[in-house]
C-alpha cells in the first residue's frame, strides 16, 4: 500500500505500517519511498531512521535492540533509534532520522 500526502513543511509523507501491527517496544525495516528504513516504537512514540550503518554501510535491521539504541551486527556501532545519533564507536556519522507522524491508526514518514 503506497500512500502518500503532502504538508507545508516539504515533507511528503509515506505509509509505512500501521500502528495494530508494531508491539509497544517493537520495531520493523520496511521501504518507504524506495528507501529501507527502521521505525521503532517506544510506548507510544514512533521514530524512523535509515537502516544504514554509517560506519560500513551494513544493515542495523540486522542487529540487537536494547532500550532506545540498536546496535550493527557487524562491528558493533550503536545508534540511539530516536534521532540516529551515533552512540559508540567505529560509528562517528549520525544515522539519517525521518519525522514521523501517526494518523487513523497508520504510521506515515517524512521523506523530503
Amino acid at each position: 500500500m503506497e500512500s502518500k500526502m503532502s504538508t507545508a513543511n516539504n515533507h511528503i509523507w509515506h505509509y509505512a505500517l500501521d500502528v495494530a501491527d508494531m508491539p509497544p517496544e517493537g520495531q520493523v525495516a520496511v521501504v518507504v519511498a524506495d528507501q529501507m528504513v527502521i521505525v521503532s516504537r517506544i510506548g507510544g512514540e514512533f521514530f524512523c531512521i535509515e537502516d544504514v550503518c554509517t560506519h560500513d554501510g551494513g544493515p542495523l535491521s540486522d542487529g540487537a535492540r536494547c532500550g532506545r539504541e540498536i546496535t550493527c551486527p557487524r562491528h558493533g556501532a550503536r545508534f540511539d533509534i530516536r534521532d540516529g545519533r551515533a552512540v559508540s564507536m567505529p560509528a562517528t556519522e549520525d544515522a539519517r532520522a525521518f519525522p514521523v507522524k501517526v494518523q487513523d491508526g497508520k504510521v506515515f514518514v517524512g521523506i523530503e
